[in-house]
């Protein structure tokens, strides 16, 4: 049989294609205006100078571990939502919904002392040996300092809106976000250059906006999820009647995910550590640029997340182990050729975003965020079939398979070699990073050494409680 109709054979037939991309467009929607709301901060803040969207763009990066962190969280309990769902259990779902929010808040707590206690530090562990390490640590010190007020919103939204997504009901979190990013682009536009009578408070102006719209989001989904009354929704008073044995359950699988997502966002941090080294200002400006813009593509990332959770979770909840095993073959496929599919009009957007939307950069710094984005819609078939790897096997509760894949490649290739490639080549940073991420072609034959052992293929909500 020709690669082509191997391929063909394996995409399955349109109308589950239909299916997932109900599920799927509204939260790659979501997550592509919460992309947007990124470019439109950095876009304002770029006008501000190299050293400003520095700042602001390595203090982000700090607050998506604290993002990585409550994700973690809200996919342990995301599991059970969408097998409680497939199953009509509506115990199980608030239960499974309690330890998200109760965890998720925790972890706030803990990242928002954190952060406050010691911004400078935090900053400077990004830049070492940056040129330019010192001005971006002062104004990025309190610009942390101001957003880290938004981890708490921040923990409560995560946690209602991946349940929204988990029941199959996308569209409330799309809306909400919607509605939260108009209030965080005029935030910005009022707050930044102190338009409409307001004081010009610059980077200031960026974190009040952010911490204004969050706040709103928050205070949406909750109340949403309370009057409609969503099957998974508890009040304050229900969240800690949660049933223990399930939290353990919980807690075992978050674990694994936690070795998995920390292993991996550890190794990234310590590349873009290795390669801030290589300049000043116009290095940290130009690639955290790149990953704005790249971040716009990465909402593919979601849909599958979520279409592979609801089709393969639930029917694994249901107790169709054939069809879920079809299913995750169709969605894994279909994810490769859709990664495809971006690619190529996402190169063409690139070159005509970039120059319009960093006009306020330097040439040096445009050339590196043009090169960064280019680089990775390279990989991004790859990344799309390794997600959705990844979500498959977590759809059926086994997430041994991502910690071991992630940590094995992470630790035993990837680290390393940042160090290496920083500290004994003149490689510049986009090409360190292009040749960096070759490790993960290692990653897609791990993980399909595991999910051919079917370790995911169970029914998690028998006997769950």
């Amino acid at each position: 049989m020709s690669p082509l109709r191997s391929l063909s054979s394996r995409l399955g037939p349109v109308s589950f294609y239909k299916e997932a991309l109900a599920i799927a467009l509204p939260v790659m929607l979501q997550q592509l205006i919460m992309s947007m709301v990124s470019l439109i901060d950095s876009f304002m803040v770029a006008g501000l100078g190299d050293v400003s969207m520095a700042a602001v763009n390595v203090t982000n990066h700090l607050n998506f571990i604290f993002f990585v962190i409550v994700n973690t969280i809200c996919q342990a309990g995301g599991i059970y939502i969408a097998q409680f769902n497939g199953a009509n259990d509506r115990e199980g779902m608030r239960n499974a919904y309690s330890f998200k929010i109760l965890f998720a808040f925790s972890a706030a707590m803990l990242y928002f002392s954190i952060c406050r206690s010691v911004p400078s530090r935090l900053i400077g562990i990004l830049t070492t040996n940056n040129t330019a390490q010192g001005e971006i640590a002062v104004t990025g010190s309190g610009y942390l300092r101001l957003v880290s007020w938004t981890f708490f919103p921040m923990a409560v939204s995560m946690s209602v809106a991946t349940s929204f997504r988990e029941i199959a009901k996308p569209k409330i979190p799309l809306i909400i976000s919607a509605v939260a990013t108009i209030i965080n682009t005029v935030g910005n536009w009022i707050l930044i250059y102190g338009n409409l009578g307001a004081p010009r408070l610059e980077v200031a102006g960026a974190a009040y906006a952010t911490i204004i719209a969050r706040l709103f989001e928050a205070t949406a989904f909750i109340s949403y999820a309370s009057f409609s009354k969503a099957p998974f929704f508890a009040g304050i008073r229900r969240l800690f009647k949660i049933k223990k044995r399930l939290v353990a359950k919980i807690f075992a699988k978050s674990g694994m995910i936690f070795a998995s997502e920390i292993s991996w966002v550890v190794s990234e941090t310590l590349m873009i550590a290795m390669y801030n080294r290589r300049g000043g200002a116009e290095v940290v400006a130009g690639m955290a640029a790149g990953w704005t813009i790249a971040n716009i593509f990465f909402a593919l990332f979601g849909g599958l997340w979520t279409a592979s959770s609801v089709l393969v979770g639930g029917a694994l909840g249901a107790g169709k182990l054939d069809e879920a095993r079809n299913r995750a073959m169709w969605i894994k496929w279909g994810g490769f050729v859709t990664g495809f599919i971006f690619a190529i009009p996402g190169a063409v957007l690139t070159y005509a975003l970039v120059p319009v939307v960093f006009s306020n950069l330097t040439i040096a710094a445009r050339a590196n965020c043009l090169g960064l984005v280019l680089v990775i819609l390279a990989y991004l078939p790859l990344w799309c079939f390794i997600n959705t790897q990844f979500a498959i096997s977590r759809a059926g509760g086994d997430t041994a398979m991502g910690m071991y894949t992630d940590v094995s490649v992470n630790v035993l290739l990837f680290a390393p070699g940042s160090v290496i490639l920083s500290f004994f080549t003149t490689l510049a940073p986009v090409p360190m990073f292009a040749i960096l991420k070759l490790t993960d072609i290692v990653k897609i034959f791990v993980a399909r050494y595991f999910l051919r052992k079917e370790k995911w293929v169970k029914n998690l909500t028998v006997n769950s409680e």
